[in-house]
């Protein structure tokens, strides 16, 4: 009878172990191993078979409930690329935001700058073209007395260019292309009314770089362009003055240590014997027109 007891006890035994095996591939929670017999009870073999049937529903357990390490490694791994995915998503705004600020910042004071310059060309048009031809020529709101040092370095005033005809342009020494360009224009041009026509005019180069250009540098500038031509140059007060009182813009752009540019007005005017404004001349005058433009003028001023 003790047989047939430990025999079914065993067989139980043994189902329920199938069903632990079953569950287990479910991931189903498992249920607690029943009371098993005493193991004195049992038959030496039957005692091992159970002693491997605990190891199994132990191994079992173990791998339902514990994950591997592969895919504890790839879950590692998901967050920490969400995490910088995250971190690169919240810090990409504002690299544009900086960006953008930093372009319109630059496209502001590129447009500052243009707009002013035209503001001034504007204004030297608009008083060129209330000028009257004739010998009842109006007052143009360009112009007026200054009072600076020639090349030589003599005081020079607008009243020692009283009955000359004179054209003026206003630069610096250091310019690199434009200012030399436009001086070698204005003297080409000279020549060739004088040829054309035999008027006489008195090219005037201004200094607006007074901290730089000192007599000694204006006087070896203006040798390389026309032996008749003036260089003026003064103090910072009064070069503000004379490009107050001419309409002329000018702005340092650059500057490292004493080495910068000087943006400016390109633009030269022709003044009568009487120092008034009679016509100004752009970049875009060549030698020809500029020659033809200034003849022009002359012997109309002089019917």
């Amino acid at each position: 009878m003790s047989g047939i007891t430990r025999t079914t006890k065993l067989h139980r035994y043994l189902r329920h172990l199938n069903l632990i095996h079953q569950r287990s591939y479910l991931s189903c929670p498992l249920s607690p191993l029943p009371h098993l017999p005493n193991s004195s009870s049992l038959s030496p073999i039957n005692f091992r078979e159970l002693n491997s049937f605990r190891l199994s529903h132990r191994y079992l357990a173990t791998s339902a409930e514990i994950p591997s390490s592969g895919d504890g490694e790839k879950s590692h791994k998901s967050q920490q690329s969400a995490g910088d995915a995250g971190k690169s998503i919240r810090g990409s705004p504002v690299s544009w935001i900086s960006l953008v600020l930093l372009l319109v910042t630059g496209a502001g004071i590129v447009y500052y700058y243009d707009t002013q310059k035209k503001r001034h060309i504007q204004e030297i048009d608009s008083a060129s073209n209330t000028v009257r031809q004739g010998p009842s020529v109006g007052q143009a709101a360009i112009g007026g007395p200054f009072n600076l040092i020639n090349h030589e370095g003599k005081t020079v005033t607008d009243k020692d260019f009283l009955g000359k005809w004179t054209v003026m342009y206003f630069g610096f020494t250091h310019c690199p292309d434009i200012c030399p360009d436009e001086l070698l224009k204005l003297a080409a041009a000279v020549d060739k009314i004088k040829e054309k026509s035999g008027i006489e005019i008195v090219p005037v180069f201004i200094s607006v770089d007074p901290e730089r250009d000192t007599v000694e540098q204006v006087g070896d500038y203006v040798k390389e362009f026309h032996p008749k031509l003036i260089g003026l140059t003064g103090d910072p007060e009064e070069i503000r003055k004379v490009a107050r009182a001419y309409r002329v813009y000018y702005m340092k752009t650059t500057e490292e240590d004493s080495d910068y540019l000087v943006d400016h007005s390109i633009v030269m005017y022709l003044m009568s014997p009487e120092m008034d404004f009679v016509k100004f001349y752009g970049k875009n005058n060549n030698i020809d027109e500029l020659t033809n433009g200034i003849i022009k003028e002359v012997k109309q001023y002089k019917k």
